[in-house]
């Protein structure tokens, strides 16, 4: 079988994201933890026109990252494989161009965005579902963890991972923490499929 465009395979990625009633409903997270608060570029028009610029910029580089990686990938929308397949395809090493970094606690940490561990999720495991299981605060209400599910359905059997994030309370940002908890308990059961599982080893170096 002749391998998909990058093209075709971006239409089978667009309509993964979506379905009649609007984007895949799949991951509960708000839009707030993907688009930062336009009011704080109101004072300054140029300020806020440069930011979208380079939005625009990163998103059309994920883009073409994602088309790239995917070239020799089958189309899937819908159609379910053997779990083999699909744990197979998640392992894959992630482009670099789609991996970002973030400095905690004085360490720089190598991390993929929430969003595109949908995306890539969408494409190769479709009939995938998530679920918060729980959300529970510290006792001194400084931080609270979310647990997380991620499901894969194959055509022969049916496995779940579960992992937790935490997040302070207190600090500002983006985003409630409520929110990245959920963001980051999400990222890591995925990871627990294989996703992104690299970053982790590269840590350990």
């Amino acid at each position: 079988m002749a391998a998909p465009s990058s093209s075709r395979m971006m239409k089978c990625l667009t309509k993964s994201l979506h379905t009649p009633n609007g984007p895949n409903p799949k991951l509960h997270l708000k839009k707030s933890l993907l688009v930062q608060d336009a009011s704080s570029g109101a004072a300054n028009p140029c300020s806020y026109s440069t930011k979208s610029s380079s939005r625009a910029l990163a998103e059309e580089e994920e883009r073409r990252a994602l088309e790239h990686d995917q070239d020799d990938a089958i189309p899937t929308s819908g159609i379910s494989r053997p779990l083999s397949q699909i744990l197979k395809e998640l392992n894959k090493k992630v482009p670099d161009s789609l991996v970002k970094l973030r400095t905690e606690d004085g360490f720089s940490m190598k991390y993929i965005p929430w969003h595109i561990v949908n995306r890539i999720m969408n494409l190769h495991a479709p009939e995938w579902s998530g679920e918060v299981r729980s959300i529970t605060y510290s006792a001194d209400g400084k931080s609270v963890s979310v647990v997380y599910r991620v499901t894969l359905y194959g055509t022969d059997a049916e496995i779940f991972r579960e992992s937790s994030g935490t997040a302070s309370v207190e600090e500002q940002g983006y985003g409630d923490p409520v929110q990245k908890a959920e963001a980051m308990a999400f990222r890591r059961a995925c990871a627990r499929f294989g996703l992104g599982l690299h970053l982790y080893h590269e840590d350990m170096l």
